[in-house]
């Protein structure tokens, strides 16, 4: 069962379709609230969407993935859907994303950094578990920092305002309208 609704999908500030500006918004947003910008690296990203106001976000691919992260050799696993709240250095209430730890594949329900950028993140379950790494190891190494492309404060930037003529505001459903059409 889905923990989008129409409701949430009206209520965000910003929403997204399509891969490669789900990917580039998931990763913008992982910078933004101090994160490393590799923390979720999935696959086929249909939706993603953000209501600023709760800190709500959500991604959905076409079907679960895994991914290994080399560094440290842990594997995760990616649900169809993947949900939180973002908050400075720290994501909660985390949904759809699973680490295998020896022979479990352990939900994981808490994200945080201490002392970002060079510090430590963790990984909670929801029994109070936890596993500590360095931030390195899910950090995409050459990609520069994403460019604020979307609707921040109610208006476009970027490059959806390259779209806009004239001044005009833009809502961020008409600019990946425009985007797409593009």
């Amino acid at each position: 069962m889905s923990l989008i609704t129409d409701e949430i999908r009206a209520s965000a500030s910003e929403l997204y379709h399509g891969h490669d500006i789900c990917t580039e918004k998931s990763q913008f947003l992982l910078t933004e609230v101090g994160l490393p910008n590799g923390l979720l690296p999935l696959q086929d990203i249909e939706e993603c969407g953000y209501v600023k106001e709760t800190g709500f976000v959500w991604l959905i691919q076409k079907k679960k993935c895994e991914h290994k992260f080399e560094k440290i050799g842990k594997l995760v696993q990616y649900a169809r859907e993947v949900t939180a709240y973002a908050e400075p250095n720290k994501i909660k209430k985390l949904t759809g994303v699973k680490a295998k730890e020896l022979l479990l594949w352990l939900n994981l329900s808490e994200i945080s950094v201490d002392d970002p950028p060079t510090g430590k993140i963790t990984f909670k379950t929801p029994t109070g578990m936890f596993r500590t790494f360095p931030t390195s190891a899910f950090e995409i190494e050459g990609v520069e920092k994403p460019q604020k492309v979307g609707v921040l404060e109610g208006k476009v930037a970027s490059k959806e305002a390259e779209v806009a003529k004239d001044g005009v505001e833009v809502n961020a459903a008409t600019a990946v309208e425009v985007k797409e059409a593009a």
